[in-house]
């Protein structure tokens, strides 16, 4: 499907900063290798932007960010496994957008993601595509959203998991169209996108790289995510042309607990800033039709507030619960 290679090539050495390597040095951070704990299995979206930005930091501040994929029950695996750690910035948990809803969805948890996690820095955000299986007898929005009304037990969506942004994007258009679609949770979105290409669920919404998928009609783009063009497909016409009003943005973001000091949340939140400035950075976090997120902490609090307001609506009518 694509290489972690691939993703990575052309992450350069950027010049030494003093913006953040001082810091880190003045609070003697990190002395240690750095745990990153994933709630994705290996080779999904929110995978690979992880291992790209990690990899920066330990370029740059000279102690090897290791990566643990924790799939499994929406996330709250390595979500847990981040709260159990001490909160002395050793341990960082990656997270798509979905992670903030789990006490929503979840009950009984051992944390509170809103009361018990911290924002450390954005990865990127962007938009997702519509995706098709050819074997539907549908090749734009309208058609398919027809063919759906028609055949209300024919179409499996597949996702890499509850509440994750390709779910959300499926459940929202069921909401705004009337259409009914069969969820089939996967363990990852690149499992998710295996089982599309062979035909074994219908549709998926995506932002890992299918560009090539797309040309040679493997699949149909039906449609993006966000209100205008994106920029990795400039010719796929938005959803919201169809389905006015019709937006989901994809984002990815590190945590920490709530607890860690400041001085350290600030010199990775810094250190990362920069390495978003390396136009190679921006070029293969663009593989995946993505952006760099160059959020301070405080930014990021907002946008999990917002986001949290927004999609807790859709989670209770579509009456999401655990895989």
């Amino acid at each position: 499907m694509f290489t972690r290679r691939q993703i990575m090539r052309g992450v350069s050495a950027t010049a030494a900063t003093s913006l953040f390597s001082g810091a880190a040095r003045a609070l003697d951070y990190p002395t240690r290798p750095v745990k990153v704990l994933i709630p994705v299995a290996a080779g999904g979206t929110s995978d690979v932007l992880t291992r790209l930005t990690a990899r920066y930091w330990q370029e740059r501040l000279g102690q090897p960010f290791v990566i643990d994929n924790r799939p499994g029950a929406g996330g709250n695996l390595a979500a847990n496994a981040a709260f159990s750690a001490p909160a002395d910035g050793y341990t960082l948990l990656s997270i798509p957008k979905g992670n903030i809803f789990a006490n929503l969805i979840y009950d009984k948890l051992d944390f509170d993601f809103q009361r018990d996690f911290k924002p450390v820095a954005g990865i990127a955000n962007g938009s997702l595509v519509m995706l098709l299986h050819p074997s539907v007898p549908a090749r734009t929005l309208p058609e398919f959203i027809a063919y759906a009304k028609a055949n209300p037990t024919k179409i499996n969506y597949g996702t890499p998991g509850n509440a994750t942004d390709p779910h959300l994007c499926a459940e929202l258009l069921k909401m705004m169209t009337g259409i009914e679609m069969t969820h089939v949770p996967y363990r990852g979105g690149a499992l998710a996108m295996t089982d599309l290409i062979a035909g074994h669920v219908q549709v998926m919404f995506s932002n890992l790289p299918v560009a090539e998928y797309i040309r040679t009609g493997q699949l149909i783009a039906l449609g993006v995510t966000s209100l205008g063009p994106s920029k990795e497909f400039p010719d796929i016409t938005p959803i919201s042309v169809t389905v006015p009003g019709y937006e989901v943005g994809a984002w990815y973001a590190y945590v920490a607990r709530k607890d860690t000091p400041n001085e350290i949340i600030q010199a990775l939140n810094s250190a990362i800033a920069v390495g978003f400035t390396d136009p190679a950075m921006q070029k293969s976090i663009a593989v995946s039709n993505a952006s760099p997120m160059s959020l301070s902490p405080a930014e990021l609090e907002k946008l999990f507030a917002a986001e949290y307001e927004k999609w807790s609506k859709v989670i209770k009518t579509a009456k999401i619960i655990p895989d």
